[in-house]
């Protein structure tokens, strides 16, 4: 019944939703995603590479120093006045060996390279009352002891009164014999505290199987610096107050241990 009526109206395009342009094919489409997955991933990368990077150098790895006797050691960079407990423990342990052990005797290496042995006669230290003597080893070994309060003045004065006069003519010597030397205690910035277990054991020409008496003591200790290199022109003195010092640390205080605190 109606018929059919032509218009020359052009056809509307179909509507297209959350489009730009001409649209793409699938294949194009997949690689475009693709790509885009592949590059986000590669930007994270490199994030993570540049976080672990900056890790590593701030954590600075070891470095090996050669010494001036051909050994090599392993370093790391620490805070100044921060010293590791293998250092401390060692400082803590040779000074008092070397202040303790008493044989009477010197010993010192000549131009050729050979070790000499001579009599010790000894270092005279003034007393209240007369003139007492330490062995030159303990005299040198005292630099270590801290000058705050004449504390290694007053040091060396009590051990001339302890030092057995026998010990510079041969009939006596005197070796510390450490036990047990604990873990540093950190106390303060640049300060420790170290339990020493040892017995120093007295030998007598007439009696070498030797008398031992108990030294149990807190050493505290502290930083300071000091120049790992004798400086060129020092004086002997100089010398052995930087070799007595060399690890960076020095003895401000020597008490009796409490066992009992422990």
């Amino acid at each position: 019944m109606f018929s059919k009526v032509k218009t020359n109206f052009p056809q509307r395009e179909q509507l297209r939703l959350l489009t730009s342009g001409q649209s793409v094919s699938t294949p194009i489409a997949i690689v475009a995603v693709s790509s885009l997955g592949i590059s986000a991933l590669s930007f994270l990368l490199q994030i993570i590479n540049y976080g672990a990077t900056s890790s590593l150098v701030r954590k600075e790895p070891p470095s090996l120093v050669q010494l001036s006797g051909g050994d090599t050691i392993s370093v790391t960079a620490v805070d100044g006045r921060d010293r590791s407990p293998e250092v401390i423990k060692k400082f803590v342990s040779d000074t008092l060996v070397k202040i303790f052990n008493w044989d009477g005797l010197i010993k010192s290496i000549n131009i050729d390279g050979e070790t000499t042995t001579i009599k010790d006669s000894g270092v005279n230290i003034k007393l209240e009352k007369g003139t007492g003597k330490v062995t030159t080893s303990s005299w040198d070994a005292a630099f270590a002891l801290s000058e705050n309060q004449n504390f290694r003045a007053s040091f060396l004065k009590k051990l001339a009164e302890l030092t057995p006069g026998g010990v510079f003519n041969g009939s006596v010597q005197v070796a510390l014999v450490p036990r047990h030397v604990s873990q540093p205690r950190k106390i303060a910035d640049g300060k420790w505290e170290v339990d020493v277990v040892a017995t120093l054991v007295t030998f007598r020409r007439d009696d070498n199987a030797g008398k031992g008496i108990a030294f149990n003591k807190t050493i505290t200790v502290g930083a300071v610096s000091t120049p790992q290199v004798p400086l060129p022109n020092s004086t002997n003195l100089a010398n052995k107050i930087y070799a007595a010092r060399r690890s960076g640390l020095e003895i401000i205080e020597i008490v009796d241990l409490d066992l009992q605190k422990k």
